[in-house]
């Protein structure tokens, strides 16, 4: 078996031909959608007017490999606070497209300009207990960005080798208790961070988009 090369000419190669040309449509994406249900093989019970949200995953094009870059969230958020993200959240009705949401979320968060950051393609949506309908839009951004965060939203912005993320072994699945039930989820361990939830069950979907099986 010919071993995969995380080489960043390599990792582009593979995303331009294996990641969705265009976002799934709102009808396409309830259909089947990924989400934190998958794991627990339960029957598909979408709850009403799931809100249309959109996050950026971008990948640092570091020699030789490439990097993810993630946000740790402030802990004075109502909501997910302190847990590990990509810049993104809600699409506003003035957004105009997920990718200008995306974009414009990785911008008011972190302080990403559109500069430095370049379109791939698109991952299918995936459905949080919170009932967003989340498309990711994954991205090269160039080694030599600048971040400005913005503290009331982000603590902290990291990378993560994208050897380590897509590398299968690290994907473990982890449970705990949620409105009384037992749930199961993705966990990705990386140090100090604890990278769960929609976030690696995201970084999971782009594992076998990407290099699956």
């Amino acid at each position: 078996m010919t071993a995969v090369s995380f080489a960043s000419p390599d990792f582009l190669r593979v995303a331009r031909a294996r990641l969705r040309a265009e976002p799934p449509d709102h009808a396409e994406a309830l259909a089947d959608p990924r989400g934190d249900h998958t794991l627990d093989a339960l029957p598909f019970a979408p709850r009403p007017d799931p809100k249309p949200a959109a996050v950026l995953v971008p990948v640092v094009l570091r020699d030789p490999e490439p990097a993810v870059l993630l946000t740790e969230r402030a802990s004075g958020l109502r909501q997910h606070s302190g847990q590990i993200a990509f810049p993104g959240g809600r699409v506003d009705p003035d957004d105009g497209s997920i990718l200008a949401a995306a974009l414009r979320e990785a911008r008011e968060e972190i302080g990403l300009s559109e500069r430095d950051v370049r379109p791939l393609g698109y991952l299918d949506a995936y459905l949080s207990n919170s009932n967003y309908l989340v498309t990711p839009v994954v991205a090269q951004v160039a080694p030599d960005y600048t971040l400005d965060l913005n503290p009331e939203e982000v603590a902290a912005a990291f990378e993560v080798p994208l050897t380590f993320l897509m590398d299968a072994a690290n994907h473990q699945l982890h449970s705990r208790e949620l409105r009384g039930r037992e749930r199961r989820y993705y966990a990705m361990p990386y140090g100090e961070r604890y990278i769960w939830g929609v976030t690696a069950g995201i970084i999971r979907s782009m594992y076998e988009r990407l290099y699956g099986p």
